[in-house]
């Protein structure tokens, strides 16, 4: 799971006259991620699409655009079984879609320009004056337009190219009717309007009332949407007769348009051909039985190499691989493969090439990540950022066994996992996409770690029944939100750092592997050093070094680094830790940190010259920062524990019972907060106050409009607890995690014989 599939590439040689069958047979097997021919090789070409070629691609663009015009996708039919006659079948279903689509575009056309002609009407219904009588006009000119009266009325009356003019109004429509001077030109109320904010209309060609003329277009309207209506039930009618058909064609000529420009990708002369590409490890012995199967002894299949998990990529190092049995394992290098594949490629007996002037059809392997089961959902997260690659080690698992758990810890309620976990099971139940589907496993192992720590903390859409049910008595956890249970809030303080340590150090664990290819000395500068440096520096702050009134460092450390894990009142679990001795932090956790820095900084002054002295001191504090950032757990939980709290008071009310403990916050369910205080004790405790009085107490309209309040709320609550607890998991997965070791940017494997475009492997 941590590495992905090993990967080998594969050469297949053989003569031209058996390419065909081979190109098949290796489409049949969709193993085979082939590798493009650069040119390089002396003597070799690029081979040409297969007889053909033309002819399907213009078929199969002919078939997708009949599907867009139909609107069909892949999961809305099953491909059908193709029939002699099948390319008639298609003209005659190209004919007809066709002509209802460009019928289709007509009618739009003509709609559009009904909704024009509309718009243009209305300034003159508004008007309230027939339309014939705005134009046709020997000695008066005519403007109808949008704009100021007065502006409009002033600027006419100054020109002196009108002797006399009228304006008629109708709500922010203006009609002038103007009689010109006889030195005017031909517009001179468009010449008199210059400057004036004026929007001109244009008058419709018709002698029709405007009221009736819309009435006209409206009707057309109608008309011409019917027309659409049938149109598109037609096509709808289309759609479900012939996408089976649609579907199995468009398959049928991708796959033969595939096979015909696979030579493309191929190195090839006059008589033979060489095809490359990359395959699982594991599929090589069946590429070889397959292709052996299909033609014999006329290709010869080499294994040239097995990718080394390394990041300087294909071939700087190979794995030599040896299927005769005559030895052991060896170093080969890449001038020894190059001969070997080019005097097997030289099919013909007569074309040679020196092998100096031969280079090889050099690429990165491509990942197919190795993981099944519950951890394949997760891949979905890892390629938000980008897939990893070949070199990496695949953090997938790392996320299934943290994402979830650091959800469900800041969350835990088990009304709240319930939800997330049905709304999980109906995405990954109801939906084909895979991203869809992801989702949903995503949410029910959310949801699921959310119950889990619900039930341990005895809360149930935030009240705190649970624990007397379900443990007689008090829950083994608590938020700490109550001022009883204060310490537990500074537990999960406490617990927010010691899983921030945790987890980066994996991640400085990962950049360690990862690195070990450049060798042990730079993979440890690269992480080993930044690993010694947290660590140091956090033994030295759980130690008692510096603790008292004369501080010898940074003065006094918070006391729940000592008090929260030992023993007492405000131990919230007595395990019995009160911090290292002064002794362990200033011999072990000094030292180390010190080893730490010095070895990170003289790891940044090997790549940045002198100025990593300054790099490096700089960035020494995230070591600190980076683990105080894991604080934000306990802040969530705190948070929505709070959030929840609220919505239920506002119902139920709150009264407050003090103990020798501390005060215990208690919610009205039975009886009313007033009630309880006027009682003066619970449980032989005394109640000293009411916190909120309760909605569900205030009589029957407040009690409605609290059910109201109490639903949203815990909706809003809900939500909220996506974009909290979610989005700062996934920061400290991304940020805080990955930061340490990830880079991403690994190929997908897209292996020959793939048919759609949303194939996953």
């Amino acid at each position: 799971m941590l590495r992905p599939e090993r990967m080998s590439k594969v050469s297949v040689t053989g003569s031209r006259g058996v390419m065909p069958t081979v190109i098949e047979t290796v489409h049949e097997l969709r193993l085979v991620h082939l590798s493009d021919y650069d040119g390089s090789w002396e003597a070799f070409d690029n081979g040409d699409p297969m007889a053909g070629a033309d002819d399907a691609s213009e078929k199969l663009i002919t078939v997708r655009a009949l599907q867009s015009t139909l609107d069909l996708s892949a999961d809305e039919a099953e491909p059908g079984t193709l029939e002699e006659g099948w390319e008639a079948r298609l003209e005659e279903i190209r004919t007809r879609i066709n002509e209802l689509d460009d019928r289709r575009a007509e009618i739009n056309d003509e709609l559009r320009q009904v909704d024009d002609r509309i718009d243009r009407v209305a300034p003159f219904a508004e008007l309230g004056i027939d339309i014939d009588l705005l134009s046709g006009y020997e000695s008066v000119d005519v403007l109808v337009g949008e704009g100021s009266l007065e502006d409009v009325e002033a600027a006419v009356s100054a020109s002196a190219d009108i002797r006399a003019f009228e304006t008629f109004t109708g709500g922010n429509v203006v009609a002038i009717v103007a009689a010109p001077a006889e030195s005017a030109d031909e517009s001179p109320i468009d010449d008199a309007l210059v400057g004036v904010e004026f929007t001109r209309y244009e008058v419709p060609d018709t002698d029709q009332s405007p009221d009736d003329y819309v009435a006209d277009l409206e009707s057309r309207k109608r008309d011409l949407e019917s027309q659409l209506d049938d149109i598109d039930a037609e096509l709808e009618e289309v759609k479900r007769e012939e996408a089976s058909f649609l579907l199995r064609v468009e398959e049928e000529l991708t796959i033969e348009v595939q096979q015909a420009e696979a030579p493309l990708q191929f190195a090839t002369t006059d008589h033979a051909f060489v095809a490359e590409g990359w395959l699982p490890t594991e599929e090589y012995d069946r590429l070889v039985a397959t292709l052996n199967d299909a033609v014999g002894d006329s290709v010869e299949v080499e294994e040239l190499v097995r990718a080394d998990y390394n990041d300087e990529g294909y071939p700087t190092r190979t794995e030599d691989v040896d299927h005769g049995g005559s030895g052991g394992a060896e170093e080969t290098t890449e001038e020894e493969e190059r001969d070997v594949a080019t005097q097997e490629a030289i099919a013909d007996g007569g074309t040679t090439a020196a092998s100096g002037d031969i280079v090889t059809m050099v690429d990165e392997p491509p990942v197919i990540q190795d993981n099944t089961g519950p951890v394949k959902p997760f891949e979905f997260l890892l390629r938000l950022i980008d897939r990893p690659k070949y070199s990496e080690l695949d953090p997938t698992v790392v996320l299934l066994l943290t994402f979830p758990a650091f959800y469900g810890f800041m969350l835990g309620d088990l009304g709240y996992g319930m939800l997330y976990t049905v709304a999980g099971f109906f995405l990954y139940s109801r939906f084909d996409e895979d991203i869809i589907r992801s989702l949903g496993a995503i949410g029910m192992w959310a949801g699921g770690f959310t119950m889990l720590f619900g039930v341990l903390y005895g809360e149930f859409f935030g009240m705190h029944f649970l624990g007397e049910v379900l443990f007689g008595g008090s829950p083994p956890l608590h938020k700490g939100l109550q001022p009883v249970y204060a310490n537990y809030g500074q537990t999960w303080l406490m617990a927010s750092v010691l899983i921030g340590l945790a987890h980066l150090t994996l991640g400085y664990a990962f950049g360690f592997v990862n690195d070990l290819d450049h060798g042990v000395g730079d993979a440890f500068l690269e992480n080993g050093s930044w690993a010694l440096l947290m660590i140091g520096v956090w033994v030295w702050i759980f130690s008692r070094h510096g603790v008292g009134p004369a501080p010898e460092f940074n003065g006094p450390k918070p006391s729940f680094l000592y008090t929260s894990l030992g023993s007492g009142p405000e131990a919230a679990f007595e395990l019995g830790f009160t911090g290292f001795s002064a002794e362990t932090g200033l011999f072990i956790g000094l030292p180390v940190a010190v080893i730490g820095l010095v070895t990170m900084i003289y790891g940044e002054v090997k790549h940045y010259g002198g100025l990593g002295i300054i790099i490096g001191a700089l960035e020494s504090f995230n070591v600190l920062g980076d683990v105080l950032s894991y604080l934000r757990i306990a802040a969530v939980i705190l948070a929505k524990a709070g959030m929840a709290f609220v919505v239920n008071m506002l119902f139920f009310g709150v009264y407050v019972v003090e103990t020798e403990h501390g005060a215990e916050w208690h919610f009205g369910t039975s009886h009313a907060p007033q009630h309880m205080l006027e009682q003066g004790t619970y449980h032989g405790h005394e109640v000293t106050e009411v916190m909120f009085g309760g909605l569900l107490h205030g009589g029957t309209l407040m009690a409605v409009i609290g059910v109201i309040v109490l639903v949203l709320g815990h909706v809003v609550v809900l939500l909220l607890g996506i974009t909290s607890a979610g989005l700062q998991g996934i920061r400290l997965e991304y940020v805080e995690f990955f930061n340490r070791f990830y880079e991403g940017g690994g190929r997908k494997f897209e292996p020959f014989g793939g048919i759609r475009s949303d194939d996953e492997n």
